[in-house]
C-alpha cells in the first residue's frame, strides 16, 4: 500500500471533520483574525502525525494566502516588508541550526515565554519604540526563527504591527503578503524534507474548498469588526498561542 493510500484510508470520518474545521479556521484567519490559525494547526496535529499535519497545514495556509493577498492587495506596507526580508531569512537560518542543538519542546516553551514577555511589554507601546529600524529587525528575526522551529511566526509579527498602530486593513494586507512570502519560502524546504508530499498535498487539496469558505466568512465578518475590537481579538489570540507553546 502506498503512502498516499495509507494516509487517505487511515483517516476516520471524525478525523476528516476535525480537519475540515481546521481548514475553515485557516481560511478565516487569512482574511480576518490571524491568530486563529494556531488553533487550526493544533487541530490538524490532533488527527495526523506531526510531519503529516505540518505538510497539510502548510498547503492549506498557502491556499488561504492566495485569497488574502488578492483581497488586501491595495493595503500593503511594502517598505516594511522589504526591511524585514533579511532579518526573517536570518531568523529562519538560525532556527534551522537550533533545531539540531535543542529539542522541540524546549524551543517551543522558550518561544512562548518570549512572546508572553513581548505581549506584556505591548501594554506600553512607547517603550517598544516600534518605529525604530533595529526593533523591526528584532521582530522580523524572531518571526523567522519562530516560524521555522514551531510554525509560530504569526504572534511576533502581529505584536509588531499592533505596536506600530496599523489600522486593520493595512495590518491584514501587510501580514497577508508577509506570510505568503514566508510560506512560499518554506515550501521547497518542506518538500525536500518530505513534509509536503503527494499524499499530504492531496488531503489539503480536498480541504481547499473549505479553506475558501473560511476566507469568505472572514471577509464578511471583518467589515463588521471595529478597530479596537480587532486589536483586542488579535491580542487575545497571540496570548493563546503563547500559552499553548509554553504549556503543551
Amino acid at each position: 500500500m502506498t503512502s498516499l493510500q495509507t494516509l487517505w484510508t487511515s483517516l476516520p470520518l471524525w478525523g476528516w471533520l476535525v480537519l475540515a474545521v481546521a481548514a475553515l479556521l485557516i481560511g478565516f484567519s487569512k482574511t480576518a483574525i490571524g491568530g486563529v490559525a494556531m488553533i487550526a494547526v493544533v487541530l490538524a496535529a490532533a488527527v495526523l502525525p506531526a510531519k503529516d499535519s505540518t505538510g497539510v497545514a502548510l498547503v492549506m495556509l498557502l491556499v488561504g494566502d492566495v485569497v488574502a493577498v488578492w483581497t488586501y492587495r491595495h493595503d500593503v506596507d511594502w517598505r516594511l516588508i522589504g526591511r524585514l526580508v533579511v532579518p526573517v531569512l536570518v531568523g529562519i537560518g538560525v532556527g534551522a541550526l537550533f533545531l539540531n542543538w535543542v529539542d522541540g519542546p524546549v524551543l517551543k516553551r522558550t518561544i512562548g515565554g518570549i512572546i508572553l514577555v513581548l505581549l506584556v511589554l505591548g501594554l506600553w507601546p512607547d517603550r517598544l519604540a516600534a518605529h525604530k529600524p533595529v526593533v523591526g529587525m528584532g521582530y522580523g528575526g524572531l518571526a523567522g526563527f519562530t516560524t521555522m522551529v514551531a510554525n509560530a511566526g504569526g504572534p511576533p509579527m502581529n505584536l509588531y504591527l499592533l505596536a506600530r498602530k496599523y489600522d486593520k486593513w493595512r495590518f491584514l494586507g501587510t501580514t497577508a503578503w508577509f506570510f505568503f512570502a514566508v510560506n512560499l519560502t518554506k515550501l521547497p524546504v518542506s518538500i525536500g524534507l518530505g513534509i509536503v508530499r503527494a499524499d499530504t498535498a492531496l488531503v489539503a487539496a480536498v480541504l481547499a474548498p473549505v479553506v475558501l469558505v473560511g476566507t469568505w466568512i472572514g471577509r464578511v465578518l471583518i467589515t463588521r469588526i471595529q478597530q479596537k475590537t480587532f486589536e483586542q481579538l488579535v491580542t487575545v489570540f497571540v496570548a493563546i498561542a503563547a500559552l499553548y507553546l509554553v504549556f503543551f
